[in-house]
C-alpha cells in the first residue's frame, strides 16, 4: 500500500486532499491508491442530492450536514459544479453556501468541476467517493450539477437519492415527466415558504400515484436493479408490503432549517429500510457492476487504441468518409485484425 493511502487510512487530512487531487486527475498514483483502499470501503451511507438549478440544493446540503454532525457523524461533501463548454473553467462556488461547516474537523468538503461529463456527475466522482468511504466518513453527501430532467447518474451511485424541487419553477406537467423524478427515494420541496407550494406538492403526489408500487422497488432508477442471487419478483403475500418504499414528500426551508427534522428522519428511515429489506446489498452490487462496466469500456478502448496504429485508423476514416464502409463495418474490420 502506498504511503498516501496509508496516511488517508490514518486520518491525515492533508494526505486526503492530495489523494483526491490525484484521483480527480486520474494519475497512476491515484489509481494505485484506489486499488489499495478498495478493501476498506463499503461502510458509508451515500446520499445524493439532485434537482434543477435554483432549488437551493447547496443550502439544503449545508443543513443536512449540520444535522448529521449533531448526531456525531463524520460527513464528507462532494459538490459538483458545471464546467464552461467554451473556456473549460468552472466557478466552484457551492461551499460559499456552506460557511456554517467551516472549521469543523468532522466535515470535509470537496468541490469538483464536471469537466464536460453529462448526467450531473464528474467522471472521477466515484473514485472521490471511494476515498472518502475508506477514510472513515459515515455519510457522504453528493450534490450534482443540476442539469435537469436527464440528470440520473446519481441514482447509480447513491444509496439514497433526494430530488429537490421548488415552487414556481414550472407547471404541473413538469412533475409527471419521465426522468429525474423517477429516481427519487425522497422528494423535497425546498423554499416551502414561497407561494405555490401546495400546488407543487399536489403535482408530485399525482406523479407518485401514477406509478405502481412494485416499479418503485424493482425498476428503481429506471432500470431493473436485480442482481444474481436476488429474487426477480415480489411475492404476493401481505407481508411483502413491508418491502416497499414509497418516496415521501418533505417540505423544507433551507435558509432557516424548517422541516429538516422530518427530512433527516426520512433519510435515516430509508437507510434502515435498505438494510432490513436486503436492498442495501442489491444496490451495492448494482453500483459495482455499473462501475465494472465503465472501467471495462475505458480499459478496452485504451487497449484498442494501443493496438491500432494511426495509419490504419486514418485509412479506416478515409473509407468511412468516402462511404465505402459504415462506422459499424469499420469497427468490425478493425476488431477482426486486433487481438485483445
Amino acid at each position: 500500500m502506498s504511503d498516501l493511502a496509508q496516511a488517508v487510512l490514518a486520518g491525515d487530512r492533508l494526505a486526503l486532499a492530495r489523494l483526491l487531487t490525484r484521483v480527480e486527475n486520474d494519475t497512476l498514483e491515484g489509481r494505485q491508491a484506489l486499488n489499495a483502499l478498495f478493501a476498506s470501503t463499503g461502510k458509508a451511507h451515500l446520499v445524493g442530492i439532485t434537482g434543477a438549478p435554483g432549488t437551493g440544493k447547496s443550502s439544503l446540503v449545508n443543513q443536512i450536514a449540520l444535522s448529521f454532525r449533531r448526531l456525531g457523524k463524520r460527513v464528507a461533501i462532494v459538490a459538483i459544479d458545471p464546467s464552461s463548454p467554451f473556456t473549460g473553467g468552472a466557478v466552484l462556488g457551492d461551499r460559499v453556501r456552506m460557511r456554517d461547516l467551516s472549521g469543523d474537523p468532522g466535515v470535509f468538503i470537496r468541490s469538483m468541476a464536471s469537466r464536460g461529463s453529462l448526467g450531473g456527475l464528474a467522471q472521477a466522482t466515484t473514485g472521490v467517493v471511494q476515498v472518502f468511504d475508506a477514510a472513515g466518513f459515515d455519510v457522504i453527501l453528493i450534490e450534482t450539477v443540476g442539469a435537469g430532467q436527464s440528470e440520473v447518474d446519481i441514482a447509480r451511485l447513491a444509496h439514497t437519492t433526494l430530488v429537490v424541487e421548488a415552487p414556481g419553477l414550472g407547471d404541473d406537467i413538469q412533475a409527471i415527466k419521465a426522468g429525474i423524478l423517477e429516481i427519487a427515494d425522497i422528494l423535497v420541496i425546498n423554499k416551502a415558504d414561497h407561494a405555490g407550494v401546495e400546488s407543487t406538492e399536489r403535482a408530485l403526489r399525482s406523479m407518485l400515484d401514477l406509478a405502481h408500487p412494485v416499479q418503485k422497488v424493482f425498476q428503481h432508477h429506471g432500470q431493473p436493479m436485480n442482481v444474481p442471487g436476488q429474487p426477480g419478483k415480489i411475492s404476493e403475500s401481505p407481508s411483502s408490503t413491508a418491502l416497499l418504499w414509497i418516496p415521501p414528500i418533505r417540505r423544507t426551508v433551507a435558509t432557516d432549517g424548517t422541516g429538516l427534522a422530518e427530512l433527516m428522519a426520512s433519510i435515516q428511515s430509508h437507510g434502515e429500510h435498505l438494510r432490513q429489506s436486503g436492498k442495501w446489498q442489491s444496490r451495492e452490487m448494482a453500483r459495482l457492476l455499473a462501475e465494472f462496466d465503465l472501467f471495462a469500456q475505458q480499459m478496452l478502448m485504451e487497449l484498442f487504441r494501443t493496438r491500432v496504429t494511426g495509419e490504419v485508423l486514418d485509412q479506416m476514416m478515409d473509407s468511412i468518409q468516402n462511404r465505402k464502409l459504415s462506422p459499424r463495418e469499420a469497427v468490425s474490420v478493425l476488431l477482426s485484425k486486433v487481438s485483445i
